[in-house]
């Protein structure tokens, strides 16, 4: 399995890319890192640690389907000699981007009652010592990923009841490629590419190296301390995706993740294409919520389709099917058949949620008092359950739209996942170009549906895909958590140039655009390897 193989660690850049053309297109950046960073700290880095972005195809705990991308953080690091610093574990971070300032902190122990996200934690708890990193969410700043990622290995690690193990002080340089609050999952590999920057300063990557889904498991637990809502797609795309393919995510009965070959050229057809992403950033950022509403619909489904539910249990739709098609939540491994069965059962029905006699032009959502009504809660625990967490401002609770929404999204990861497999076997159903047509045709639905029932795009996202499809993709739709952020088109690769000339003459944010200034905004990329450390030779 995929999550269970040890983190690579690399003498050679090609290895890194896993492509002679694509490692030489990075080479120059790399070579810049080192040198960067030599002339800071006086000395050649030990190591650099690579952690990519990544794209999607949705979720509400369903699987996903997202590939990494080239686009990644680096993070040049070298161990200082504790003589040089009597502080344990001190950290001088700087970035190549000025706009960055430079950081210097250590972490301290610090009496805890729990784990980050603990919660119900007993009064009557005695508190113990923990490694404490200041990190303050209300104003973020990068080296709070930073700091996000040393946690895990701290505590991990270097647990303070030890009392005599200490982590070495270290220097690290980063530079980051991945446009920050684009839907490409910036945060999450800025967290796993310092997680891995501590692992490896330390020397547990030759001694006790954690797997991938070790990593996995860290990252998120780490990324807990810098964000309010995630899953741990991100985390999984950037560590375990392999060059050439995505990764299918599933998160039940528990996570796992299996590499699927993306359709490439094949050599005996005819049409000796092939097709790769272009990512096109909108320039919009505005985030919006539907984890209420989710919540809510898989609640009142639950009810009315007899699925028992505890009195405070957040249910997810994923967890309603789960239920009433009976899946067995100690099984080990996903029923990929089983849940194309459950999702087609469940799109009809979620017919149940559509207000009376409502029509597809009607008002489809309900008040909070219906709302309230439906789950049969009482308003006191519903609120509490459901609301006292986050603040929400709505007349109408679209229940019935992301309900909709969600399950015809999880049925078009399945068929996605399943059109790529067809692709790389020697079924004759998907030769040529064909493959990507398909691919396409589910990209536009999913961008429909993402528009018209889960309503997380905006005018400047439609109007990217848009264009996109008239300049020639063969499918376009919202990447990441929507309303705004990045959008991802499948395109001809012999038509990249000239598709992105399009786009940038026909959307305006783009039109007064030249160079790397473009290049940062929209570019393609072939599906990319995951995380790996680069190690330097003495």
């Amino acid at each position: 399995m995929a999550a269970s193989l040890p983190i690579p660690v690399y003498t050679n850049l090609e290895e890194v890319y896993q492509n002679l053309g694509t490692s030489l297109k990075h080479a120059e950046r790399w070579d810049n890192l080192a040198r960067e960073f030599k002339a800071r700290f006086g000395r050649t880095p030990a190591y650099i640690t690579r952690a990519p972005g990544r794209e999607h195809i949705d979720y509400s705990l369903f699987g996903v389907f997202p590939c990494a991308i080239e686009r990644d953080i680096l993070i040049a690091c070298a161990p200082r000699s504790p003589a040089s610093d009597r502080t344990p574990g001190s950290v001088v971070a700087e970035n190549l981007h000025e706009k960055y300032k430079p950081q210097v902190f250590a972490p301290i122990h610090k009496p805890t009652l729990g784990a980050v996200g603990e919660e119900d934690v007993p009064k009557d708890t005695v508190p113990v010592e923990a490694w404490h990193l200041d990190i303050n969410k209300a104003e973020l700043g990068w080296d709070g990923y930073v700091k996000a990622g040393y946690y895990g290995v701290l505590n991990h690690y270097f647990p303070p009841e030890l009392g005599d193990s200490y982590p070495v002080p270290v220097d690290i340089l980063v530079d980051g490629t991945v446009p920050a609050g684009s839907g490409l999952s910036s945060s999450a590999a800025m967290v796993v590419s310092s997680t891995l920057a501590f692992l490896a300063v330390n020397g547990i990557l030759e001694d006790s190296a954690p797997s991938k889904g070790a990593l996995v498991e860290m990252a998120v637990e780490n990324e807990k301390r810098v964000a309010f809502f995630f899953l741990s797609m991100d985390q999984a795309a950037s560590v375990i995706s392999l060059a050439g393919s995505a990764l299918y995510v599933s998160f039940f009965p528990k996570l796992s993740a299996e590499p699927i070959p993306l359709p490439g050229p094949q050599p005996d057809s005819p049409d000796f294409r092939s097709a790769v992403f272009v990512y096109a950033n909108s320039l919009v950022y505005q985030y919006n919520l539907r984890v209420v509403e989710s919540l809510g619909a898989a609640r009142i489904l639950a009810v009315r389709l007899g699925v028992k539910v505890g009195p405070r249990e957040k249910i997810t739709l994923r967890g309603v099917m789960a239920r009433f098609m009976n899946e067995l939540e100690d099984q080990t491994k996903e029923n990929v058949e089983m849940v194309k069965d459950g999702l087609e059962r469940m799109v009809k029905e979620v017919e149940c949620l559509r207000p009376d006699g409502a029509g597809d032009g009607d008002q489809l959502g309900v008040t909070l008092e219906t709302m309230i009504e439906w789950s049969g809660m009482g308003e006191e625990l519903f609120k509490d359950v459901y609301l006292s967490w986050v603040e929400v401002e709505t007349t109408y609770f679209q229940l019935y739209k992301r309900a909709k929404h969600c399950y015809t999204e999880a049925l078009r990861v399945l068929k996605f996942r399943d059109i790529c497999l067809m692709a790389a076997s020697s079924s004759t159903a998907y030769r040529g170009m064909s493959a990507f047509k398909a691919l396409g045709v589910l990209m536009n639905e999913s961008q429909e549906s993402c528009a018209n029932l889960y309503e997380c795009t905006c005018l400047e996202v439609d109007e990217l895909t848009r264009l996109a499809l008239e300049a020639g993709a063969y499918g376009s739709r919202v990447t990441g958590a929507g309303w705004g952020g990045c959008i991802v088109s499948l395109v001809d690769q012999s038509q990249v140039d000239s598709f992105i000339a399009v786009i940038k003459k026909n959307y305006g944010p783009y039109q007064h655009l030249e160079g790397e200034a473009l290049q940062e905004v929209i570019f393609a990329t072939k599906p990319s390897s995951g995380v790996c450390v680069y190690k330097f030779m003495e």
